[in-house]
């Protein structure tokens, strides 16, 4: 192979890489938006829970099943 032959190869390694990690920081940026997503959903299901314990700690007795 000559020289021009190797920078050629060299040059479409390059491209094929910049390209490879353009689609990795599309995907990256797509998982950080879905961890955000479920981050808040995460903190809205337990303020929920928390709302619906808060209601219902009057009703339930605190204290063993008869089983134990």
């Amino acid at each position: 192979m000559n020289q021009d032959q190797l920078i050629i190869n060299l040059e479409m390694k390059i491209s094929y890489l910049e390209d490879f990690v353009q689609q990795l920081q599309e995907v990256v940026l797509e998982q950080g938006t879905a961890l955000e997503r479920l981050k808040a959903e995460n903190q809205h299901i337990k303020t929920k829970l928390a709302d619906m314990a808060e209601q219902l700690e009057g009703d339930v007795p605190n204290r063993r099943p008869p089983h134990y």
